[in-house]
């Protein structure tokens, strides 16, 4: 007999917006069942998205200062990456990120299940 696999549920992309709707070094908000989004678009077009939240005291990431791939938290100017959510050294902590995609400048966010 076979191995059996557990039938996996695929979300979705979803479309979100046109990049020109993203203000370039700034961000939009997305509501989802996982929280507020923020999807940002630096100087170069590239579009990430990370849980509006910052890992080191929960300020709107959204509402921060963005430059190149990072983004720097309002509240305390922790420095996050919008590629990996990491904070840039010597801070610590992660911001969850969310798959995000450009078509023919549209922009997709797949939600997450876990």
């Amino acid at each position: 007999m076979g191995t059996v696999f557990e039938p996996v549920r695929v979300m979705p992309w979803t479309r979100i917006c046109r990049v020109e709707d993203i203000p370039q070094l700034g961000a939009r908000v997305v509501k989802s069942a996982h929280g507020d989004i923020a999807v940002f678009r630096n100087t170069e077009d590239e579009v990430f998205a990370l849980l509006d939240k910052c890992p080191h005291k929960g300020g709107p990431l959204s509402q921060g200062i963005v430059f190149g791939r990072k983004v720097a938290c309002p509240l305390h100017g922790l420095n996050i990456g919008l590629d990996d959510g990491n904070a840039v050294a010597p801070d610590v902590g992660c911001a969850r990120t969310f798959p995000v995609k450009v078509v023919d400048g549209e922009v997709f966010l797949k939600p997450v299940t876990t």
